[in-house]
This record gives C-alpha cells, structure tokens and sequence, in this order.
C-alpha cells in the first residue's frame, strides 16, 4: 500500500451557536488540512509513471479547497438572524454557510468527502490549533 500526504492551512473565523463555553462567540483559527491518499498500485505508465498522483495535483486540489474557506467567517445554517447575516453582507464581509457546526470532526468529514471526488483519499486530519486536531476515515 503506497501512501502520499500532504497539508494546506487557512485562517478563519467561526463561532459554535448553542454551546456553552467561550467558542460560542466569534474567533478565529489558522487551520490545517492534512490529507492522505493511498493506493495498491502506482501509475503505470507515461509522465506520471510510478507515483501514486501527482504531487503537484494532490497539492493544487487540498490548496483549492482550502481557500475557499480563506479569511471568511464560516457558520452553521440557521444559526444567524437574517438581518445579521444582511448586515455582515452589506459591510462587505466574506460568509461560508455550511449545513453544519463548523467543529473540525465535520470540516474533516466535509473535506474529505470533497476530496473524494477526485482522489484516492484515504484519511483527512483537520487541526484547529497545533495541538487538537480531528480526523475523518471510512471503514474498510
């Protein structure tokens, strides 16, 4: 089994509605995104020959998933009143809603199933500080 990994950060601000603790008001975190992908075999064949993807796909594709999610304040659907979240779009504030809590087990959930799409992901290890971090694999 060949293995490949590689990590991309963005910094964000998030917030975790109905929690009772100091992460249920606006803060920020500089987030990584670790990602492996995994395969039984390497490429056989032309320039990509013996690997198991290209570096610089595998890089270019956490990288893009990872700015989206750049310098915005991500919060979970439903969590802000309508007139806050116009009044955020009105000052010109980047906004991410997602359909859930903005916690690092559902980002390493998240990312991996978008990564899927395109890779052989085998696990997605999101830290929200160089210290706590949450990781996300299917069962074999």
């Amino acid at each position: 089994m060949y293995k490949l990994k590689t990590t991309a950060t963005f910094d964000s601000a998030h917030f975790l509605s109905g929690y009772n603790g100091k992460c249920a008001n606006i803060h920020g975190h500089t987030w990584t995104i670790e990602v492996e992908v995994r395969e039984n075999s390497l490429i056989a064949e032309g320039e990509k020959r013996g690997m198991v993807v290209d570096f610089s796909d595998l890089k270019k594709s956490v990288k893009t998933l990872a700015d989206r999610y750049d310098h915005t304040l991500i919060y979970e659907q439903g969590s802000l009143r309508e007139s806050t979240l116009n009044a955020l779009r009105e000052e010109g504030f980047s906004l991410t809603e997602l359909p859930v809590r903005p916690t690092a087990e559902n980002f390493a959930k998240l990312f991996y199933e978008a990564l899927s799409r395109e890779l052989p992901v085998c696990r997605v290890t999101v830290y929200e500080t160089p210290q706590n971090c949450a990781t996300y694999e299917e069962e074999s």
